[in-house]
C-alpha cells in the first residue's frame, strides 16, 4: 500500500502508486516556471474502510498478523488517522511550501524508514 515498496499481492496497485511519484516529478518539472508547485503526499497506514478489515480481524488470522507485522514495523506503533494527513496539505498549500516542488512527502508514521 505504499509508492515506494512492491507488494506481491496487488502489483497493480503498488505500479499506479510509483507512476503518481514519477508524475508529479515530471509535472513539478513542466510547470515550475508557471511558479506552480506539483507535490503529493504519500499516506501510511491510516485508518479507513479499506484498512478497517486489519481492525476487525480475529486474533491468529492472517489479517491480524499482517495487521501485527504493520505496527511492528511502524515506529509511531500505530495507524494513523485522515486528519493526520491535513496539516501536510494545508503546509504545501501555504506560502511556506512556494518552494518546494517535485517533492512527495511520507505521512506514515515512519513506517518507510525501515
Amino acid at each position: 500500500m505504499y509508492p515506494f515498496f512492491g507488494a506481491g499481492s496487488v502489483p497493480s496497485y503498488s505500479a499506479a502508486k510509483g507512476a503518481l511519484v514519477q508524475l508529479t516529478r515530471s509535472m513539478a518539472i513542466e510547470l515550475a516556471p508557471f511558479n506552480i508547485q506539483v507535490n503529493a503526499i504519500a499516506p501510511g497506514w491510516i485508518e479507513t474502510d479499506l484498512t478497517a478489515g486489519l481492525w476487525a480481524a480475529a486474533s491468529g488470522s492472517p489479517a491480524a498478523l499482517h495487521h501485527q507485522e504493520i505496527i511492528t514495523r511502524t515506529p509511531a506503533g500505530r495507524f494513523g488517522s485522515p486528519d493526520e494527513c491535513a496539516g501536510t496539505a494545508v503546509f504545501l498549500a501555504s506560502r511556506a511550501a512556494d518552494f518546494v516542488t517535485g517533492a512527495t512527502i511520507c505521512v506514515d508514521g515512519g513506517y518507510s524508514i525501515r
